[in-house]
């Protein structure tokens, strides 16, 4: 008998074991989601608040143009004002940075990180043009672009200020859809690919996974380049 009560106390801790290490794990696995859902949101708060304060000085310099326009119009200085609008024509041009690549979507989520970059002073060259039609939804479009902008942008903030750059180029290559992402990055000495995956931690290295996800849902290619000071990404979805 007291064999079996043995037994059953072993079997009560050994459940006890499972239900505790099960709540723990949980715990650990609520957390992790959360800090990710709030880092999510607040980078989306903090692009929120750059397209707003893009349209203060947008609001503020349209408030500033009107009242001189007004002025020449008061004092009949229609040559000078001709002058101005011409100037400001060439001005208004030079500032136009949205980027128009025929996709709605791709559109927003450029413009938002590309203006991120240049906030933070980081050059980019961006060449995108695509057809209104694609196989891939825009949303998996948009998580791909997002997230290796998203990688692009931190690693130009650790590189060296003289040297950051970022060139992306999207469009149709081969009758597939190509994507290019490249940017500097602070990493003189090559590494293996699997080496700066596994680093990548937190929302970064879920951002990863989810590339891969995606390109394997549409049987795409995807090639990560790691020279020294440069991180390269292509992938092929397609069409």
């Amino acid at each position: 008998m007291n064999f079996y009560y043995l037994l059953l106390l072993i079997f009560i801790i050994v459940l006890l074991s499972v239900i505790i290490t099960y709540l723990i794990t949980k715990h650990i696995d609520e957390k992790w989601i959360f800090n990710f859902q709030d880092s999510v949101l607040k980078k989306q708060r903090d692009e929120v608040e750059n397209v707003y304060n893009t349209m203060r000085g947008w609001r503020h310099d349209y408030h500033n143009h009107m009242q001189t326009i007004k002025a020449y119009l008061s004092m009949n200085q229609l040559s000078e004002l001709n002058q101005y609008l011409d100037h400001l024509e060439e001005d208004l041009d030079s500032i136009d940075i949205a980027i128009k690549t025929g996709n709605t979507s791709l559109n927003a989520i450029l413009s938002s990180k590309v203006s991120i970059a240049e906030k933070n002073n980081i050059p980019v060259n961006c060449k995108a043009n695509l057809p209104q039609s694609l196989k891939v939804s825009d949303v998996h479009l948009c998580t791909i672009i997002g997230n290796l902008l998203d990688n692009a942008i931190e690693a130009c903030q650790k590189a060296d200020p003289q040297n950051r750059f970022i060139r992306i180029y999207i469009g149709i290559f081969k009758e597939q859809l190509y994507i290019s992402v490249s940017n500097s990055t602070k990493q003189m000495e090559r590494k293996k690919i699997s080496e700066l995956i596994t680093g990548k931690k937190g929302e970064h290295g879920f951002g990863l996974k989810r590339i891969d996800k995606i390109v394997d849902l549409y049987n795409g290619y995807l090639n990560r380049k790691n020279e020294p000071g440069v991180f390269a990404t292509e992938i092929l979805l397609p069409l």
